[in-house]
């Protein structure tokens, strides 16, 4: 596994992971790129395995259809770009990945709004709505980069397409003991009583911040890791909302279509609570450093706060 460090982006994952496995003789990968190798991490698999190794350019759409193409033949595929990149992608996706159920794993890293300086146009908010609309993707979100490659790891050695967003910035290192992702488990960071966050990616260290704020104000807060969000786990979003009774929803995603939009789905028809969410807007990004981004858009610890005691104020109603 990853050295631990006190930060590391999630995207530093990908390269050294692949090399691992491979070395392992426990998958027969290829690695498929378009032109972001480098900033993806996958060109640390080139720099080992170069007959392994295919760029395509700037030509997403090529390099989905040739990964759907080694994927027939027998190997694990794993393709990189930036997120708003493979959006452009989704027909290819669709029907030469999705629909014959290959086995491509598709690790795109820059997502959300965190790209920060690069501005709103090459600032994905929508990748999880696509991708989880694909009925047969699965589809995560890592915490950090020992959670990000356990979450690699995971997908290399299961069958069929997975979508894996990885982020741009340095963020902390939560797992220090180690990983303990599964595959479509929520991870249980925190215990609490009186209302339950739930968060994926850089917002779950967010949410951790932000149940500290509230045990100094007597609320008790549970933090739920969602790194998967397709297969979502139902059973522990009903367990939280029997035994919390309150749900805040914290993701780097627009709020109607992304985890907050699946988890009321899932509720309405299991145990419905008062419900926030903390999210993008119905509204575009814009530049700035990535924290700054984050600020203006409310993703903040301060706002996974309020929208517990939002959502308290209701509860007690």
């Amino acid at each position: 596994m990853t050295a631990v460090q006190t930060t590391a982006a999630t995207r530093d994952a990908l390269g050294p992971t692949l090399v691992r496995l491979q070395q392992s003789g426990a998958v027969d990968l290829v690695v498929v790129d378009a032109d972001l190798g480098k900033s993806t991490t996958s060109r640390k698999f080139k720099d080992v395995y170069p007959e392994r190794f295919f760029t395509f350019g700037v030509a997403e759409q090529n390099m989905i259809s040739a990964a759907g193409g080694f994927a027939s033949l027998g190997y694990t595929v794993f393709a990189s770009s930036f997120a708003v990149f493979v959006e452009h992608a989704f027909d290819q996706l669709r029907m030469s990945i999705a629909q014959p159920r290959l086995n491509v794993k598709v690790v795109a890293s820059h997502g959300g709004v965190s790209t920060g300086e690069d501005g709103a146009s090459a600032q994905s908010i929508e990748d999880i709505a696509l991708f989880s609309s694909l009925p047969t993707f699965k589809v995560g979100v890592p915490a950090d980069v020992v959670e990000a490659e356990a979450m690699i790891e995971a997908a290399a050695k299961d069958s069929g397409p997975w979508y894996i967003r990885t982020g741009r910035p340095k963020i902390p290192v939560l797992y220090t003991d180690g990983p303990r992702y599964q595959i479509g488990k929520a991870d249980t960071l925190r215990e609490g009583g009186d209302l339950t966050i739930v968060a994926c990616g850089l917002l779950v260290e967010r949410a951790l911040r932000a149940a500290d704020v509230l045990a100094a104000e007597g609320v008790s807060a549970r933090v739920l890791n969602m790194a998967t969000i397709r297969p979502l786990d139902v059973d522990a979003l009903e367990a939280a909302a029997r035994e919390t009774g309150a749900i805040v929803v914290a993701e780097e995603h627009l709020v109607h279509t992304g985890l907050g939009a699946m988890v009321a789905q899932a509720l309405a028809t299991r145990h419905p609570v008062p419900m926030e969410f903390v999210g993008i807007p119905d509204r575009y990004g814009e530049s700035g450093t990535w924290d700054q981004v984050l600020e203006i858009m409310g993703l903040t610890s301060q706002g996974v706060a309020d929208a517990a005691r939002k959502v308290m104020a209701r509860k007690r109603r």
